[in-house]
């Protein structure tokens, strides 16, 4: 995911705790996100990449963020959906941070472009990755 530093640079953050709150919401828990916290507290605009590394493709969402402490009302609305899938990490979690989805695009390698298919894409990339 990619916040905004106070320069305007972007700073990226790999997240493994995203969930979907629902049709237009996603929302990842926050346990070792301070910076990333305090960046969207102050410029909420974001991008997150969930990426396909097998069949390479991706998709690109960007939105507005908020963030959710512990204890609230709304905390209380997402803990259930996090415990579900995030369980052992729930205590660890500081705040949760949702994401108001306003545009997801699907990026696709060129290789779709030439013919390929995702099976093939992901029988050759499980290939190459057997090799390593």
């Amino acid at each position: 995911m990619a916040s905004i530093n106070d320069d305007g640079s972007p700073a990226v953050s790999p997240k493994a705790t995203f969930v979907i709150v629902d049709n237009s919401t996603i929302a990842f828990g926050d346990i070792r996100s301070p910076n990333t916290v305090n960046n969207l507290s102050i410029r909420p605009l974001t991008e997150i990449n969930f990426i396909d590394i097998l069949h390479r493709r991706a998709l690109r969402i960007k939105g507005h963020a908020f963030i959710v402490e512990k204890h609230s009302g709304k905390w209380a609305e997402l803990e259930p959906i996090f415990s579900e899938f995030w369980g052992p990490y729930l205590n660890m979690m500081v705040n949760f941070v949702g994401i108001r989805i306003e545009n997801v695009d699907l990026v696709t390698s060129p290789a779709y472009d030439i013919g390929a298919t995702a099976d093939q894409l992901k029988l050759s990339n499980l290939g190459k990755l057997n090799d390593l």
